[in-house]
């Protein structure tokens, strides 16, 4: 279930509120300038689809949001459990990190947990099935695919260059619950 648990940057050990309805989740995500939607395709998608056919599915949501903010880059990222490049992978997002770009991700089956670090506050948000996060350029933030990754996302980017991370160099993330501990 989509979950956001909001905490004091400073007290990693105890949540001050943890929502979970959408309605909610999405108001305290826009409170802080980060857009939240949930997404339905409009074909069936079996477990072994590819981009092509992700991306069919999903068309209408993607033009919507491509008429905004123009994007040159669009594909699907697919991890599961026994990926032999998932500890790499967690490894390159655990840390804080900013993006020149927004980051969009569309979590089209399994989930992710995005925290975000604002005004003294880190939001850490689990996505799941249908779930559409976009941060802000700017936005400091890291991202846990846990130990054992297992979703499809959309990935959309308004520069050619896609997934580019500058990094804050603070150890924030190691204060805070990882994925396999709060999911």
């Amino acid at each position: 279930m989509t979950t956001l648990t909001i905490y004091a940057d400073k007290a990693p050990q105890k949540p001050e509120k943890v929502l979970t309805r959408f309605e909610d989740i999405r108001d305290a995500l826009g409170a802080i300038g980060v857009e939240f939607e949930r997404w339905e395709a409009s074909q069936p998608l079996t477990a072994t689809a590819g981009q092509d056919e992700v991306i069919a599915a999903y068309r209408e949501s993607i033009d919507r949001l491509n008429a905004k903010y123009g994007f040159q880059s669009i594909d699907v990222v697919s991890m599961h459990p026994e990926h032999p490049q998932r500890e790499v992978a967690r490894g390159k997002f655990l840390a804080e990190h900013t993006h020149a770009d927004f980051e969009i991700r569309f979590f089209v089956d399994g989930e992710g947990m995005f925290y975000i670090h604002h005004g003294g506050k880190v939001y850490m948000t689990l996505c799941t099935k249908g779930d559409l996060i976009n941060l802000p350029a700017n936005v400091t933030h890291w991202f846990d695919m846990g130990p054992r990754p297992n979703f499809k996302a959309i990935r959309l980017f308004t520069t050619p260059d896609g997934w580019v991370g500058n990094f804050t160099g603070s150890d924030i993330a190691d204060h805070f619950p990882r994925f396999e501990a709060a999911a």
